[in-house]
């Protein structure tokens, strides 16, 4: 039977029609994979300590990086960081043009700006003409938070419907000067009112999205609000590239994200654990068993499906369905190894063992795509 390193991507999403934009060699649009962004937390102007940062989050997958540039220290600092990275490098820009331009000419590969609110059209206008000249695409950021104040008198608060307004707002800006590699993002707080923007702007435009719950939270509340917002729109197939915003540190934001994409079958990476919650007929120590191989396998980026069970209802089932499985009963437990039975082991066995035949899978898996084809 096919397992889970065997298996293909998820192919039940139909995701929705997007035009490609190129982020130096990072494609973002529907025909291809869904990049996970993280954004620094560091003082830009300390460029050391920021690509310091940057260089963990890519560590972690992390395959698009945003630094703020607030002033012009920061700005420069952008160069430096550029240098001594290895995967893309957006810019965020608010209200300055002259930052943008700056960041431009540091090298950035993407601008995150709002063309309105740069100033009078003779520096939207250089600041588009910049981009263009660069191979340099924009993504306009629409944050529910900082509507612009005409939209807010008009809807009294923030809505979905000011955010979509205030979208086209922008990509008609761009429109204007014949700029099209836009991308476009609709961050609000409010789950419901992110979702609805999306699907909503999704009927006018084949721009590609950037998706994500601004300001959700610390690791707890901002996980789960992040996945229902983040995770319900891509199962619909909306959304190119994906950011997670806690109050954390990113690189907590860069595995939630591609556990989201993982989980939603978007992506193959990593070892899968599946495990159960546990009930009154397990028999042996499955939160230390779980935890155990959990963390021995964080570092494993070859696509398997490890099954840790507590018991004989779901447990053969689900084990022999992975990579690697254990089903346990009363101090043991039937070890699975692609579906087959591997006979009876103690449970002081459970961990090294499963770790061994992890490891032996994953040089298999190696040797196989080393192959001349």
């Amino acid at each position: 039977m096919a397992t889970a390193s065997e298996a293909a991507i998820h192919d039940t999403i139909t995701r929705r029609k997007t035009r490609t934009v190129m982020m130096k060699d990072v494609p973002i649009g529907s025909e291809h994979p869904i990049p996970v962004q993280s954004m620094t937390k560091t003082k830009t102007a300390n460029w050391q300590a920021t690509v310091e940062q940057i260089l963990r989050y890519e560590e972690a997958g992390c395959q698009i990086v945003r630094c703020t540039a607030n002033d012009e220290d920061a700005a420069h600092a952008l160069k430096k960081i550029k240098e001594n990275i290895h995967i893309p490098l957006v810019a965020d820009i608010h209200f300055q043009h002259k930052l943008a331009l700056i960041a431009v000419a540091s090298g950035v590969d993407k601008i995150r700006i709002n063309p309105g609110n740069i100033g009078n059209k003779e520096k939207v206008a250089e600041v588009l003409k910049a981009c263009k000249d660069n191979g340099i695409p924009i993504r306009i950021g629409v944050n529910a938070g900082s509507l612009e104040k005409d939209i807010m008198r008009k809807v009294g608060y923030p809505t979905a419907d000011g955010m979509v307004e205030s979208a086209l707002r922008h990509i008609e800006i761009c429109n204007e000067h014949h700029f099209e590699d836009v991308i476009v993002s609709l961050k609000s707080s409010d789950v419901f009112m992110m979702i609805e923007a999306y699907r909503k702007l999704a009927k006018m435009c084949d721009y590609p999205f950037h998706l994500g719950v601004t300001e959700a939270g610390t690791s707890w509340q901002g996980t789960i609000k992040s996945s229902i917002g983040i995770g319900g729109l891509l199962a619909e197939g909306i959304g190119d590239t994906i950011r997670v915003s806690l109050t954390t540190d990113g690189v907590e934001e860069v595995k939630v994200g591609r556990e989201i994409l993982r989980s939603l079958g978007l992506v193959s990476f990593g070892v899968t654990l599946i495990s159960c919650p546990t009930c009154g007929r397990l028999d042996v120590d499955l939160f230390r068993i779980a935890g155990e191989v959990e963390k021995a396998v964080a570092h494993i980026k070859t696509p398997l499906k490890v099954a840790v069970m507590g018991c004989l209802v779901n447990g053969p089932g689900e084990s022999k369905g992975a990579d690697i499985g254990i089903s346990a009963g009363a101090g043991s437990a039937i070890l699975y190894v692609k579906g087959e039975s591997k006979g009876k082991i103690e449970e002081a066995e459970i961990v090294p063992r499963l770790l061994d035949e992890i490891r032996i899978i994953e040089e298999e898996l190696k040797q196989t795509t080393a192959l001349p084809r």
